[in-house]
């Protein structure tokens, strides 16, 4: 269990979706995943799934390439899941208000107003 509270990440969430597509490779593993509109769900392998939705993902879209090993695709979605950043983390790298980066910000599926804010239904 303390080597398990040892390995938690923080995975970014925007609006039920993950912010922007990644790539990752572990092994003979790669995995490809893609924000997906509301409504689309969890298109993806069992274990990769049983990853995303522990991580609150609802909506994503998902490929596995090369060896689908149960062991190496999950520490794959892991290094994957690594790589994601908030807008806020970004706008913090980029030196560039969260505002202007918001409205370029756009998922697929999701309408932005002027400002740059989304527009939940």
């Amino acid at each position: 269990v303390e080597d398990a509270k040892k390995n938690l990440i923080k995975v970014p969430v925007v609006d039920g979706t993950i912010p922007f597509e990644v790539q990752a490779k572990f092994g003979a593993s790669k995995i490809i995943m893609r924000p997906a509109a509301p409504g689309t769900g969890v298109i993806a392998s069992a274990p990769v799934r049983a990853v995303l939705e522990s991580a609150g993902v609802t909506d994503v879209l998902t490929k596995v390439i090369g060896s689908t090993n149960p062991h190496t695709v999950v520490r794959a979605v892991m290094k994957a899941l690594e790589q994601l950043k908030t807008p806020e983390e970004f706008a913090r790298l980029r030196g560039v208000p969260v505002e202007e980066l918001r409205k370029r910000w756009k998922l697929p599926g999701r309408k932005v107003t002027k400002e740059g804010e989304i527009i939940r239904r």
